[in-house]
């Protein structure tokens, strides 16, 4: 029997489409400087430092600095029109990228992108598990991490044709207008779903649901297994943000690609790769976390120690047709956190807390590995510039190697913490 207030299942999996699209949108803007990397630093006059700050820290500032407040304003008001603002903002900025004149108009546009995607992200977490029960969750966000791969691989495909085609200029100015038709139709497809009616508390007064910023806060950090999950999946995107920003611009000028060899190989590889990722993991956490929720924290931990010498031999590999196939065996191995924490951390909390408990989420992991992975490769790169001005991006890229052993460290003391937990929760229920 469906829960009072709950959502029908074909409403919901339309919802579910809806939102994923704006992800794909979301981490679409977000990826176009990485993709369009060499044109932009032609053109703009560039350096790696440069742009490892564009889309790392400076990104990062605005993007989690503004998450919390708008988190907390989609806790308490129509998340929905919350996503559809978010979205015109950042479509918008993404626009005004592709007329920037200069390096600063560039990071301005590029940091109100950073601004209006923080309203992305952690409200869609809270309404999917609105639409969707306890079980079907995992698999439900499972579809929804497609985003990133999806928007990714459209970004490359299209960012990368529109600009070999005419101007890196025209593919910011399109890509945004697309996103700016998508907030108009985001209020007509995405309903307002009623909160907590999947956990049983949709009929309680939201006077009596309702938790403070500074109880939200305090929840959120004073629980060991929140705060490694937010650790561990910052070391772990410190690793994919440093290799994803970086990629392009190492396959075309260290391996040997062209423009439209990025647009078709590189594109299929990351949605393919990627997206398998999200769907297996999905899949995996669905069906072992109901058994032990340690399966959140083994899945990533065991994915990324296989990940490591698949990685060592991308960075290795002289041309780009050995580099691309092992570097599919990264992604895929490389993204099992995602789903696994978002899923685990929504799981944890109430309903009336998963917003705010998403951006935190959010804020650690970004702050700690969209921050510093970028800026890090970056920092890296130009610091062998003038020594091995042919290689600098693959030492740059060898240098992120030891993060990979500190994020499976740290998967393995969420796993350690989850025990404790279990075994608490456990004993508390004993009759």
């Amino acid at each position: 029997m469906q829960p009072e207030g709950a959502t029908s299942g074909s409403r919901a999996w339309i919802a579910l489409g809806m939102l994923t699209f704006v992800y794909v949108l979301n981490f679409l803007s977000r990826q176009l400087p990485s993709i369009l990397a060499s044109k932009i630093q032609e053109n703009l006059h560039v350096s790696d430092a440069e742009l490892g700050l564009i889309g790392g820290l400076y990104f990062a500032l605005f993007y989690c600095g503004i998450s919390v407040p708008v988190a907390r304003l989609a806790d308490r008001t129509n998340r929905s029109l919350v996503l559809t603002a978010a979205c015109a903002v950042w479509s918008s900025a993404t626009m005004f990228c592709g007329t920037a004149g200069s390096y600063l108009q560039f990071v301005c546009g590029y940091m109100t992108v950073g601004f209006g995607e923080a309203g992305g992200v952690p409200p869609s977490y809270s309404i999917i598990c609105d639409y969707f029960p306890t079980g079907r969750r995992g698999s439900a966000l499972g579809v929804f991490n497609f985003g990133p791969a999806l928007g990714a691989a459209l970004g490359i495909a299209f960012g990368a044709s529109i600009a070999a085609a005419y101007s890196w200029r025209y593919a910011f100015l399109f890509l945004g207008g697309a996103g700016v038709l998508t907030a108009i139709a985001i209020p007509f497809v995405v309903h307002e779903p009623r909160r907590g009616a999947l956990d049983g508390v949709a009929n309680r007064p939201l006077s009596s649901t309702r938790t403070s910023f500074g109880k939200s806060l305090s929840l959120f950090f004073s629980r060991p297994s929140l705060v490694l999950a937010g650790l561990a999946a910052g070391a772990n995107q410190l690793v994919t943000y440093g290799l994803g920003n970086f990629s392009v611009l190492f396959l075309m000028r260290e391996k040997g690609m062209t423009l439209r060899e990025v647009a078709v190989w590189y594109a299929l590889t990351v949605v393919i790769a990627m997206g398998a990722s999200m769907f297996v993991c999905g899949r995996i956490i669905d069906r072992f976390a109901r058994r032990t929720k340690l399966a959140y924290a083994l899945a990533p931990a065991v994915s990324l120690s296989l990940a490591i010498p698949w990685y060592l031999a991308f960075v290795w590999a002289p041309a780009w047709r050995l580099a691309l196939p092992l570097l599919a065996v990264t992604f895929f191995l490389n993204y099992f956190y995602l789903s696994a924490m978002v899923t685990l951390v929504q799981e944890q909390v109430r309903a009336d807390q998963r917003v705010m408990s998403g951006a935190l989420l959010l804020l650690v992991m970004n702050f700690i590995g969209l921050g510093l992975g970028p800026t890090y490769v970056g920092a890296i790169s130009q610091f062998f510039r003038a020594t091995h001005p042919q290689h600098s991006l693959q030492l740059a890229l060898y240098a992120l190697t030891p993060f990979y052993f500190v994020a499976v460290f740290l998967f393995l003391m969420l796993a350690r913490v989850l025990r404790k937990e279990s075994a608490a929760t456990s004993g508390e229920t004993a009759p």
